[in-house]
């Protein structure tokens, strides 16, 4: 099924190849190709992980993550997890096997080794707080300012027990076991 942002830039290129027969083959080979790369680039802009609990492996919803001016949106669509304030974090490795610890530690490119939340010069694995409301559902749009889609490659979106206070006391915020992960795509 076509999406509006697929059917635009393909509009653009037919319309543009009927109605304006001036010109040669190559400028319209190049105007094709531009087109072309443009409508690739608004693709890779926006990447998804589909996240699934890490006790039963059970799929419970994605979360998008979308490329602003202002930074990473970030737009869960989550059901069944437990309800309050979660920690959400950016794990170093797609891979959510052995309960979520197979995704290994905080994504900290720049070796920070500090917990600062996601408006701090800390590593770049805290995002905002996830909040589920009481039914268990979460999906309230956070930004992340520091954040590019570019940057999420081969990582994994977690959600943790607790909160996070954006602390290395405790440990990494104290946001506990890892109930539900999600590989970056």
């Amino acid at each position: 099924m076509l999406k509006q942002q697929d059917i635009y830039p393909r509009f653009l290129i037919v319309y543009y190849l009927k109605n304006f027969t001036a010109g040669s083959i190559m400028n319209k080979l190049a105007t094709l190709t531009l087109f072309s790369l443009v409508s690739l680039y608004s693709y890779a802009t926006q990447v998804q992980a589909i996240i699934t609990t890490t006790s039963d492996n059970k799929e419970i919803g994605k979360v998008l993550f979308t490329d602003t001016d202002y930074g990473l949106l970030i737009v869960p669509s989550l059901s069944a997890l437990p309800p309050g304030l979660r920690g959400f974090h950016l794990h170093q490795h797609a891979d959510c096997g052995d309960k979520g610890k197979h995704a290994g530690a905080h994504y900290d490119p720049k070796n920070t080794n500090s917990h600062q939340g996601p408006y701090g010069e800390g590593h770049l694995g805290d995002l905002p707080i996830l909040y589920v409301a009481a039914d268990g559902s979460a999906t309230t749009p956070t930004l992340a300012p520091r954040l590019k889609t570019h940057d999420l490659k081969g990582l994994a979106v977690m959600i943790h027990a607790g909160g996070d206070n954006y602390s290395d006391n405790p440990p990494l915020g104290g946001g506990g076991d890892r109930i539900a992960c999600g590989p970056i795509k």
